[in-house]
């Protein structure tokens, strides 16, 4: 048996039978709970807690990661949509027209991914457009959270039971 043969028989290149993928997803989700407009969500608490410089810190973080992602969506906006668009509507179409698995492991992980897109972007107009400082601040990027967790965890949901019937109908083993 050749090199390549040995690594495909080892390690399972079938994304939803691949404990990697399923790592990845975890991870993955997990992470974008955390870092919630670019900003990690424990300033928030620590700026909620302790006020005075750990506040400002959080604000002058979400003031340039607003900044930086709108100015972002002004100058590319319009093609940034276009090429998330095309590409999902190429991995919907590859994955579940064609049965190509890695496409549906790469749709449901980008589908959901461009909706917190779209709420984070919003969000951001908002900030910038109200001003939000301080507790209206805390608040906004609490709220964004919880809303980015609710997409992860419909996500987590819908892609295990994919996966679970993909094991299934395909056969881990075979």
């Amino acid at each position: 048996m050749d090199w390549t043969g040995l690594v495909f028989e080892t390690i399972d290149m079938r994304s939803f039978s691949n404990l990697w993928f399923w790592i990845a997803l975890a991870v993955f989700w997990s992470s974008n709970s955390h870092w919630v407009l670019g900003v990690p969500f424990d300033m928030v608490g620590r700026a909620r807690r302790q006020g005075g410089q750990a506040a400002q810190d959080l604000e002058d973080m979400v003031r340039i990661q607003v900044n930086r992602r709108l100015f972002i969506v002004e100058q590319a906006g319009l093609w940034l949509v276009a090429i998330v668009s095309a590409l999902l509507a190429m991995l919907a179409s590859l994955g579940f027209w064609y049965d190509i698995e890695l496409a549906q492991a790469l749709f449901l992980l980008g589908f959901p991914m461009s909706l917190v897109g779209g709420l984070s972007i919003a969000a951001a107009e908002r900030i910038r457009g109200q001003g939000l400082t301080g507790e209206a601040l805390c608040h906004k990027l609490a709220v964004l959270r919880f809303w980015v967790q609710v997409i992860g965890m419909i996500a987590i949901f819908v892609t295990a039971m994919w996966g679970m019937y993909q094991n299934l109908a395909h056969g881990v083993l075979g």
